[in-house]
């Protein structure tokens, strides 16, 4: 089973658009970094995460050195950011992330990744959700004021999801 490190932002998109019970139907393994629990998911949310089936992976000491590094040289990645980096990266796992510097890594060091809309289309491809139940959440996710996915792609999707 394929494994995804997902980063803070999918999992807040995600849940805006009342999709995490759907996204653990998906067959991967979700984890996150104990680090990002810790300081970004632990509470209310967390605790659901973890009873739905996310693995809370503490990482290696060359996997903590590897993120200790990125974080001293890239100033934009926060903390979590570069330890779901450094987890997917040594132990060639999939990255789940909307962060546009996080990604600009992942591609520059070959390490492979998705995004929430990849997640939407795996959904509606899976027969998991039901095109019209993914076009609200996705709208829903769109329209908050701090979404970053691509308007293009948004579009796009959403009339594929009518088809």
């Amino acid at each position: 089973m394929s494994v995804l490190v997902s980063d803070t932002s999918v999992i807040i998109d995600l849940d805006r658009g009342n999709l995490l019970e759907d996204l653990f139907r998906l067959p991967y393994r979700f984890c996150v970094p104990d680090l990002l629990y810790k300081r970004e998911l632990d509470g209310e949310l967390g605790n659901r995460l973890v009873a739905l089936g996310l693995d809370v992976v503490e990482l290696s000491a060359a996997e903590l050195t590897r993120a200790t590094s990125l974080r001293r040289e890239i100033k934009v990645l926060s903390t979590p950011d570069t330890f779901a980096f450094s987890l997917a990266e040594a132990r060639r796992w999939t990255l789940l992330t909307g962060d546009g510097a996080l990604r600009a890594l992942a591609d520059e060091q070959g390490v492979a990744m998705h995004g929430v809309l990849w997640i939407v289309e795996e959904l509606h491809n899976g027969g998991i959700a039901k095109g019209r139940a993914l076009h609200e959440a996705l709208t829903i996710i769109h329209a908050h004021p701090r979404c970053r996915l691509p308007a293009s792609d948004v579009r796009r999707i959403l009339a594929a999801l009518l088809e």
